[in-house]
C-alpha cells in the first residue's frame, strides 16, 4: 500500500496567534473601512479560525507579528525573507511585509512546514511554505513588542 500525499486543494492548516497579536489585529480591523480594503477580509476570516494561546505559550516555530520568516511561492518558485508587520511599520524596500498583503495574512499564525493556497495579488492562487521562523519576538523573551 503506499501513502498518497495530501492534495486537497484549498485546505488550511491550522494557525495560532498571541493573545497580544489577536488583540491588536482586532483593534487594527476596527479602524479599517468595512468595502474596499485589500486584505481586511483575508485578514478577518484568519483571525475567527485561529488558536489564540498566552504569549509564553506560542510555540517556538509558529509566525507571529514581528516574525522574520524564510518562506517560498509557488508556482514562482521564489524564496523570500520577510518581516510580518502592522501597515504603518511597513517601510520602502526593508524587508517588512503588511499582514494585509496578500502573503502577509497567509503568513500569519502558520508554522515551520506548513503550506496554505492563498489568492496572489494579481488574481491566481499562490501556495505559501514556510521554510524557516528566522526570528520570533516570544522565542527571544520579547512579550511586550
Amino acid at each position: 500500500m503506499t501513502n498518497k500525499p495530501n492534495t486537497k486543494p484549498n485546505i488550511k492548516p491550522n494557525i495560532t496567534l498571541t493573545e497580544l497579536d489577536a488583540d491588536r489585529l482586532d483593534a487594527l480591523l476596527l479602524t479599517l473601512p468595512a468595502r474596499n480594503m485589500p486584505g481586511r477580509d483575508a485578514l478577518a476570516a484568519e483571525l475567527l479560525r485561529a488558536d489564540i494561546v498566552p504569549s509564553r505559550e506560542v510555540p517556538p516555530d509558529v509566525v507571529t507579528m514581528h516574525s522574520t520568516v524564510r518562506f517560498s511561492i509557488a508556482p514562482a518558485n521564489e524564496t523570500q525573507s520577510l518581516t510580518l508587520v502592522f501597515p504603518r511599520e511597513v517601510g520602502d524596500g526593508n524587508g517588512t511585509v503588511s499582514v494585509l498583503a496578500p502573503v502577509g495574512s497567509a503568513l500569519l499564525g502558520l508554522s515551520e512546514g506548513d503550506e496554505i493556497d492563498w489568492p496572489g495579488p494579481s488574481g491566481g492562487t499562490l501556495r505559501v511554505r514556510i521554510d524557516k521562523v528566522v526570528y520570533q519576538p516570544e522565542r527571544a523573551g520579547d512579550f511586550a513588542r
